[in-house]
């Protein structure tokens, strides 16, 4: 028999845990406030959603629970496998066969890192699936398990990750490879500005897609997702027939060639490392349902067998559709064309240009539907980051009036897309900003797996149920070295020296400005909450908004350091009224946050940060 002789947690304004989980009865409804708890400075709160998930534990900074999603619950089994399909599957596996071989200098070497990519993947997986097990109820996946993983410094890690999934969420490259596919369809070679033209129209119809109804925008992702996986079947199986030697010998006069000296060649640090991040971004997608996790019906559940029969499928076909490659061209050709491996193969086995032109309509297809799948899951990773109230105007990124989709998050990532389309010249600006995510995300994924031992550890402490699901240590570890490996070989010059990189100038300076950004974010924030408040005699505080759609938010505002006492006293861990009151937005002016029905600020100098003050009475 064993007993707990430690108080596992302090009570806060005559709460205690009998009494939060109180609120919760299976068989009725769930008021979603269930009380709080405490852990020294850190305030957590009981909270349900709408999507059949248990209550869950959240650390009171985090965005406040929509405990009915705003954008609905219209994401199923097929939508979650599609929605990873969809984006795993771009033009990755029918352009970077060729690159990551030259990088891996041998066939046998490459094909084992197609299955490594699968590994990595699933250890990743596992690590984002124990996070939604806690936050059940929260889309956006990074931006939840940062902020929640944590929370102290208050805003700091929402903060830098904000900026950088705003700042850098363009998809300029994925838009430019659909045009390029375009083109190729009927021979034409196009001027920078015509190339630059198409892919603008490309993606202004993609986020046109799914601006105008969530529902159909998840239909029409998975209808494309169907036509990606019938792809690369169709493409695996005259893989399979030309390595059974059914195709002429005057076409293809050994199609095992490739495969009798497999590990024949030789690897550089620098190739293997860049072979590693071309694998990692073909099988870039597998995490893109946690982006909607409040939009699932019992989403952990769903998500832990729908996403790893996405990547299973995913990892077979990429598998079998490198080894068509390789049946039916030469590895010299590979390694030496500039062309895409699945027009290599194709123009090999057929020999036409009209099964190329086919060929092309299919890869253009699957760029489209892979612009779809990442508009949909980015737009709600943006979103979340509204939601915590550390971006400007909470109300233009939390609402999803007048067609139920997220229209903000989809405008300011239209215009960032268009906007890296259009400025960046052709060559060296092109590969540095798209080598430029690189760093900052590896380092976010790094820290998300470190803070999976820290969640694990503060919920020991307060004695708080087991997840749903939990990740084993050895598969967290793994995940944790393969970011620590990212985030280190970059620094590695490659094998032509310091300036032999995708680049004409120094190699590393997309890593160095990538540590620049995070040190940018980290002084900023300083600034922000720390000196310039003291200097102005005010304190940031947090307060819920609810807007007319049903959408929450979460809205920071100065208060002076002499209201400070009175404002904790009357306002939650979480930032409501304890009156019971709501801040509530009027129908003026764009941008505002309140109006004749919303609750006043208790100070004349208590206003929102950012521009949503235009109500404020001063």
């Amino acid at each position: 028999m064993s007993f707990n002789w430690r108080r596992p947690f302090t009570r806060r304004q005559g709460d205690d845990r009998t009494k939060s989980e109180s609120h919760y009865r299976p068989n009725g409804p769930f008021n979603g406030d269930g009380g709080t708890v405490s852990d020294g400075s850190l305030q957590y709160t009981v909270e349900k959603g709408g999507n059949d998930s248990p209550p869950a534990y959240q650390e009171a900074t985090g965005a406040p629970v929509e405990v009915n999603s705003p954008l609905g619950y219209s994401v199923g089994p097929l939508s979650i496998i599609m929605l990873n399909i969809g984006k795993m599957i771009g033009t990755g596996v029918y352009s970077t066969p060729s690159n990551i071989l030259r990088g891996t200098g041998s066939v046998g070497l490459s094909m084992i890192f197609w299955a490594l990519g699968f590994l990595t993947s699933v250890a990743n997986l596992s690590v984002y699936l124990e996070y939604a097990a806690y936050f059940p109820n929260r889309s956006g996946s990074e931006v939840v398990y940062l902020e929640q993983a944590y929370p102290r410094p208050r805003w700091l890690f929402p903060t830098a990750f904000a900026f950088q999934s705003v700042a850098l969420s363009f998809s300029s490259s994925n838009a430019i490879v659909l045009a390029q596919y375009l083109f190729r369809i009927n021979g034409h070679s196009p001027t920078a500005w015509e190339l630059k033209g198409v892919a603008v129209a490309g993606y202004t119809v993609a986020a046109l897609f799914v601006s105008f109804h969530t529902r159909l925008s998840y239909l029409f992702a998975n209808g494309i997702g169907i036509i990606k996986v019938l792809t690369l079947i169709f493409i695996s199986i005259i893989g399979l027939v030309v390595l059974g030697g059914h195709v002429s010998t005057t076409r293809i006069p050994d199609p095992r060639v490739n495969f009798r000296d497999a590990f024949s060649g030789q690897a550089t640090p620098y190739g293997v490392t860049n072979a590693l991040y071309k694998i990692i971004f073909s099988y870039a997608g597998f995490e893109n349902a946690f982006n909607v996790v409040n939009e699932v019906k019992s989403p952990v559940k769903q998500i832990r067998r729908n996403g790893f029969v996405a990547l299973l499928i995913v990892a077979v076909l990429y598998i079998l559709a490198n080894v068509a490659y390789f049946a039916a061209v030469p590895k010299d050709e590979l390694v030496q064309s500039q062309q895409i491996a699945a027009s290599l193969f194709f123009t090999k086995v057929f020999g036409s240009s009209g099964a190329v032109r086919g060929l092309n309509f299919l890869i253009a297809l699957s760029s489209f539907g892979n612009l779809i799948a990442v508009l949909i899951g980015s737009s709600r990773l943006i979103r979340e980051c509204g939601r915590q109230g550390v971006l400007p105007f909470p109300r233009f990124w939390a609402s999803t009036r007048p067609f139920g989709t997220p229209l903000g998050p989809y405008f300011v990532k239209w215009a960032l897309t268009i906007l890296m389309i259009l400025a960046p010249p052709a060559g060296d600006a092109f590969n540095f900003i798209t080598d430029l995510q690189v760093l900052p995300s590896a380092f976010f994924q790094l820290i998300m797996g470190i803070g999976l031992y820290v969640v694990r550890y503060r919920r020991s402490r307060l004695n708080l149920p087991r997840p749903e699901s939990k990740a084993w240590d050895l598969v967290v570890v793994f995940n944790i070295l393969v970011q620590l490996y990212l985030i280190v070989m970059p620094w590695y010059p490659p094998a032509g020296g310091a300036y032999a990189g995708d680049v004409s100038f120094w190699y590393g300076t997309y890593v160095v400005t990538g540590i620049g950004i995070l040190i940018a974010c980290a002084i900023y924030y300083y600034l922000w909450i720390s000196v310039i408040p003291k200097l102005r005699r005010y304190r940031i505080r947090q307060e819920v908004l609810r807007l007319e759609d049903g959408a929450q938010s979460h809205r920071l505002v100065k208060v002076p350091v002499a209201k400070l006492a009175d404002w904790d006293a009357t306002h939650d861990a979480v930032g409501r009224p304890l009156d019971g009151s709501t801040i509530r937005p009027h129908h003026g002016s764009a941008g505002s946050d309140g109006g004749s029905d919303e609750k006043k600020p208790t100070s004349a100098d208590e206003v929102p940060l950012g521009r949503d003050d235009q109500d404020v009475e001063k």
